[in-house]
């Protein structure tokens, strides 16, 4: 029997939003989300017929609040993905803007070189990452590689 609404049962939601995500080992490590990605390179997830950023209801499900109340959130780690509470910030269009400066994104700069790509390029980039979390599970290396624009199998030196 099918369910009418996705929280037609307490937690039902929930349940479905944490099986898309996939945990780093430590807190402080990135939880990645590995359902639907759209074409700007960030999550999607569909909640009582309508489309979330799986981040900002990560947040809202860690303060208690609906992911509607949240206001524009920035990624402290600058992964597209990472749901992980700690790695979000509240702030405002202004906020964003600065951190960008402070970390060299603006001008296409990026230490991830996720920012400044071309929407295309961050969803090819972002889908990248979720396959081989999907295929090879957790493994920081190939995070990095991902994340850094580098080939996962190419040697590093540590």
């Amino acid at each position: 029997m099918r369910e009418t609404t996705e929280t037609g049962v307490k937690g039902n939601a929930e349940h479905r939003f944490w099986s898309k995500v996939i945990r780093g080992p430590r807190p402080e490590h990135c939880w990645i989300w590995v359902g639907a990605i759209a074409d700007d390179g960030y999550g999607r997830f569909h909640l009582d017929g309508a489309s979330v950023r799986p981040h900002r209801y990560s947040l809202a499900l860690d303060l208690g609040l609906a992911h509607a109340q949240l206001p524009e959130l920035m990624h402290e780690c600058d992964v597209p993905l990472c749901v992980n509470p700690r790695h979000l910030g509240m702030g405002d269009r202004q906020s964003n803007m600065v951190d960008r400066q402070r970390k060299l994104r603006a001008a296409n700069g990026s230490g991830l070189r996720f920012r400044g790509l071309p929407r295309a390029a961050m969803a090819a980039r972002s889908r990248a990452l979720r396959e081989d979390l999907l295929a090879h599970g957790w493994d920081a290396q190939r995070i990095h590689a991902i994340n850094t624009g580098a080939h996962v199998e190419d040697p590093t030196l540590f």
